[in-house]
């Protein structure tokens, strides 16, 4: 059994991350605002010691806001992020820092490789890269865990959306030209858990669904699993929702770093969506 600090514990991986872990035997200390501010590193260091993991689930997640608030994005996502790490650093504890696959451009057409070069396109992206460049700088022992297309029972979310406007609207049009791999909390949660329990390398890791699909593609699934017609669901294009960030095209992330440590990667994309449908859909 070790102890976990999970920070930013009240949101939708983190409360799945803590029940996960508190599942698996292992001591959980639930962190958030106001109780703990990670960027008051005075106040931190002496919460998380004594932690064997500090997970980092904290974040300024709104991207279209980041555009024009990104001094907060960069303060939570950048130098909370470091704070965690000096923290985690100073303490002797392992690190898990959750990034996302806005530091990458969107315009592969192959797989993201872990170590690709980073290339964000948006605040928003920007800041999650600074922050993923001061958790490797500050912490030597660190696990950071890139993700995409997160959805959950707890938070807002894609699935989610789609039942509420199926319930409102006869026809939706979903961008299918943004291809992703829509990844299920809880499949995230226990891949972390994996990852930190089986004494993986530290270094890069992408944990996203398996396999891929575009929203178009997300959606249409989301009212077979609601049992709807997937008809009612029209393909349109990304200049039809123009929004302040821009969205990456591809954000298909490659699970290579799995096999080579003779892990498992995330389950498939669909069926997942099929486990996580009872909860995730029933919340909505």
């Amino acid at each position: 059994m070790a102890r976990w600090f999970v920070a930013g514990a009240a949101g939708m991986l983190g409360r799945d991350l803590c029940a996960a872990a508190g599942s698996a035997g292992h001591e959980v200390t639930r962190a958030d605002l106001p109780d703990v501010d990670i960027l008051d590193l005075p106040a931190l260091v002496p919460v998380v010691a004594g932690h064997d993991v500090v997970v980092n689930c904290a974040a300024y997640t709104a991207v279209d806001a980041a555009e024009t608030d990104e001094a907060r994005a960069f303060a939570v996502n950048a130098v909370g992020a470091a704070n965690l790490a000096r923290a985690a650093e100073a303490t002797g504890a392992t690190l898990v820092h959750l990034s996302t696959d806005y530091v990458f451009a969107g315009d592969a057409t192959e797989p993201y490789p872990a170590d690709a070069p980073v290339a964000p396109r948006s605040a928003y992206g920007r800041t999650k890269a600074a922050g993923e460049w001061a958790v490797r700088a500050q912490c030597s022992r660190v696990h950071l865990v890139r993700t995409a297309w997160l959805y959950g029972a707890s938070g807002a979310s894609f699935p989610a959306t789609m039942k509420r406007l199926a319930a409102e609207r006869e026809v939706l049009s979903v961008v299918d030209d943004q291809v992703g791999q829509p990844t299920w909390t809880v499949d995230l949660a226990d891949a972390v858990l994996r990852v930190v329990d089986s004494g993986a390398p530290f270094g890069t890791w992408h944990a996203t669904g398996s396999g891929r699909c575009s929203w178009f593609d997300l959606a249409r699934a989301v009212f077979e699993e609601l049992g709807l017609d997937p008809a009612r669901v029209t393909p349109t294009s990304s200049e039809a929702f123009e929004r302040p960030a821009p969205r990456p095209a591809f954000s298909v992330l490659s699970h290579d770093m799995w096999a080579a440590a003779g892990l498992d990667p995330l389950p498939d994309w669909r069926d997942a969506l099929h486990r996580a449908a009872p909860t995730v859909l029933a919340t909505a």
